[in-house]
């Protein structure tokens, strides 16, 4: 059993972590916009794009070897979701997939049906579905946000949902406040109306497992390049949907799933990288088989983040001036801190923790516009947000409060 979180042997498979800017070492805590990538996904990309990559379908060897290779991913990608009956479609991004699987689900969709959002979400996961119903003459309702609590009012289900109800979006975690929803309640709801659970696990996927068996979720859709991997989407569609889901594609294409969502020739260099990344969780773990490992990884994975993000959440209320908004201590939440500093605006703010401090951190909405709205700061900058990946040190976090506390004792 491992019990010894392995930091500097992770932080040794992370290349850019080397980097120095002003003299001093990177401290990268912007990891929500974008992880760092693991040095055998870089390989894995170096090995494709050198030994020759094809498209598929052909005869010869490097054609096999890409048809090899996508088919490992999508088969790492199930078990890393723990999905035996859903099916696996790359492309670029979450957001894309969303869009695409959205228009072609709308299909189904007549006058008078109902779908359900939230206001807490990253825009990719409501305006893809929204858009879509506005299309179709669909009626939108939302799951609101309990500013005073920062989680979703679940209890407003009971009233939004009707037999009318055909789908349900939410994130599995916000990737602004870090919120972890309990998609599990969600998903009563949904199966109780015979309607579909759409989730969002952009956000989620460098730092908790998430089960769709378990969860029973519908359609995932997640970005790899948050994961320490190259820029390719993921769209996990349990089959019984997918294969009769009427997306758009051209005539010619593959008809199959998952084949037929997949429009146009995909990153090939880049799907290898999905495969190490999955490994790179799942060498943290113990078990017998990929899955078993994997769950156990991010356990390790979420001991440390938390432990960091609940050091640096108890010191940063110590500090004068900063506001944090997180949920109250009994909601899971990511490693993920979002906050505002009085006297200065975040842009600024970022600025400094970059220039004096060499600490990267983020600022603006993040796409999680009516969250934002709805707690009024979206016309002052919205929030700061730093985020821990597994690769990052309690020497790190220490540089980090520092600078905040420099920035705040310059402003007085």
């Amino acid at each position: 059993m491992k019990t010894t979180y392995p930091i500097d042997s992770i932080r040794g498979q992370f290349p850019a972590l080397k980097r120095t800017h002003n003299g001093k070492q990177v401290v990268y805590f912007d990891g929500p916009g974008g992880t760092q990538f693991l040095d055998k996904t870089i390989e894995a990309v170096r090995v494709y794009m050198t030994q020759g990559g094809a498209n598929r379908h052909g005869v010869f060897p490097s054609s096999r070897e890409t048809e090899e290779l996508i088919a490992k991913a999508r088969a790492d990608v199930k078990a890393l979701f723990n999905a035996p009956n859903h099916e696996v479609a790359f492309g670029p991004n979450a957001t894309t997939m969303m869009f695409h699987t959205s228009r072609a689900l709308a299909r189904l969709w007549q006058e008078g049906d109902e779908i359900i959002l939230t206001e807490l979400e990253h825009h990719s996961n409501v305006d893809s579905w929204r858009t879509a119903a506005e299309d179709k003459g669909v009626t939108v309702k939302y799951i609101p946000l309990n500013t005073k609590t920062l989680t979703l009012d679940l209890d407003s289900l009971g009233a939004l949902v009707t037999l009318k109800t055909r789908l349900i979006a939410v994130g599995a975690a916000s990737n602004c406040i870090g919120t972890i929803t309990d998609v599990k309640a969600v998903s009563a709801h949904a199966k109780k109306a015979g309607a579909l659970l759409a989730v969002d696990a952009v956000h989620a996927i460098p730092h908790i497992y998430v089960d769709v068996e378990d969860l029973g979720i519908d359609m995932l859709f997640s970005s790899a390049y948050k994961f320490f991997a190259a820029h390719v989407g993921m769209a996990v569609i349990r089959k019984t949907v997918f294969e009769r889901l009427p997306v758009y594609k051209l005539a010619a294409a593959p008809d199959e799933v998952p084949d037929r969502m997949e429009i146009g020739t995909q990153n090939h260099e880049g799907i290898p990288s999905v495969s190490a990344a999955i490994q790179f969780i799942a060498g943290l773990g113990t078990g017998q088989c990929l899955k078993d490992q994997i769950s156990s990884g991010y356990k390790i994975v979420e001991a440390h983040e938390n432990s960091l993000a609940g050091h640096i959440r108890a010191e940063m209320k110590t500090i004068d001036g900063i506001t944090l908004y997180e949920a109250g201590g009994d909601v899971p939440k990511t490693p993920t801190i979002a906050f505002r500093a009085r006297g200065i605006t975040p842009r600024e703010f970022c600025v400094r923790m970059c220039e004096e401090h060499s600490v990267f951190i983020a600022a603006g909405h993040f796409y999680a516009v009516t969250l934002a709205e709805k707690l009024g700061i979206s016309d002052s900058g919205s929030f700061i947000r730093a985020g821990i990946a597994p690769y990052n040190s309690f020497e790190e976090a220490s540089r980090f409060l520092e600078g905040v506390r420099a920035i705040m004792a310059s402003l007085r």
